[in-house]
């Protein structure tokens, strides 16, 4: 069985296949985040919804025409890595392109549900490049049974959004940390997942030029892909401090989520954190925040809210902010 979609793109070829195969370009309509290869045999894994990973490999390429992959899913030994194919073609057509996703070798059923699948992200892809701005993708905002990394990839989702959307005229906007603007908030969340990264000997070797949403998503899924592997047992060294590895990743959660919000409200944009992924959060950040990090500035003291608040209220009371 094989799914088999056309939609049209008011785009040429060349942004087309950008979109298909560029990870700062997959983030904007089907993956949490994207590592890609884009040489024959290269590999690539999606984070499509919070931990859930589709791999392969590259088999043909030819930039603005066509792109071929095997595909699979990490956690699922009905369709693993390599079983089935991905043929992506670009053709002109009138002021813009053809876009035809083809996915070969499923079963019945797997082809039911990736039909699914790929008609959701389809349809965003359009919406994407018809009205040329980050959303949230629903599907990511409340995962089921939470733990630190399925949090952290919701939290990422939530950051990088917001970051995309920052304009260069907010940069010097006030925001809920009072010692920061937007541009030294973004500095300091971007500095945090820096040391993150090298607590767990990842270099922060994203390119310097890049914009402030492509380094936080890079580094933000290397950590994320390096906790999946080695697990969060231990200690870890978070700059002069050795930390267990469990309060790492609710660091990582921490600020990615808390401070997206600080970004979101600071520059006007809207946002929304399921109640569930709130009230988990909340629950971490009782077991991280200490009397040092509200003595920094950083999170200021909780303030009360009503019996009846929301949990997404009760997150930004407890690191001392009003929603």
């Amino acid at each position: 069985m094989a799914y088999d979609r056309t939609v049209f793109l008011p785009i040429d070829p060349d942004s087309a296949f950008d979109l298909v195969t560029q990870p700062e370009r997959l983030r904007r309509w089907c993956a949490i985040s994207a590592r890609v290869d884009l040489k024959l045999g290269g590999e690539f894994c999606w984070t499509i919804t919070p931990r859930n990973y589709a791999m392969g490999n590259f088999t043909e390429i030819e930039p603005g025409k066509h792109v071929s992959f095997t595909f699979g899913w990490v956690n699922d030994p009905s369709l693993q890595p390599g079983a089935s194919k991905i043929t992506v073609t670009f053709e002109p057509y009138k002021e813009g392109t053809n876009l035809r996703l083809v996915h070969e070798g499923l079963t019945e059923h797997q082809e039911i549900e990736h039909a699914e699948g790929w008609n959701y992200f389809l349809d965003r892809l359009v919406q994407f490049v018809t009205t040329p701005k980050a959303t949230n993708d629903p599907w990511n905002a409340s995962p089921d049974n939470l733990n630190e990394l399925k949090s952290a990839d919701v939290a990422l989702a939530l950051a990088q959004v917001t970051l995309y959307n920052v304009k260069s005229s907010d940069l010097l906007n006030p925001t809920p940390c009072t010692e920061f603007n937007v541009q030294q908030l973004i500095d300091h969340q971007y500095g945090s997942i820096v040391s993150i990264a090298k607590s767990l000997g990842i270099p922060a070797t994203t390119d310097v030029d890049a914009s402030f949403e492509v380094r936080l998503a890079d580094l933000s899924q290397k950590i994320i892909e390096t906790f999946s592997k080695r697990g969060l047992g231990g200690m870890l060294t978070l700059g002069t401090n050795e930390l267990p590895a469990t309060i790492v990743a609710n660091i990582l959660n921490i600020e990615l989520l808390i401070h997206a919000i600080d970004i979101a409200k600071a520059t006007g944009q809207t946002y929304e954190v399921s109640p569930a992924v709130a009230d988990y959060v909340l629950g971490i950040s009782r077991q991280t925040i200490s009397p040092e990090g509200r003595a920094s500035g950083l999170f200021g003291p909780e303030i009360s809210v009503a019996d009846s608040a929301e949990n997404t209220e009760r997150l930004l009371a407890f690191s001392g902010r009003k929603s």
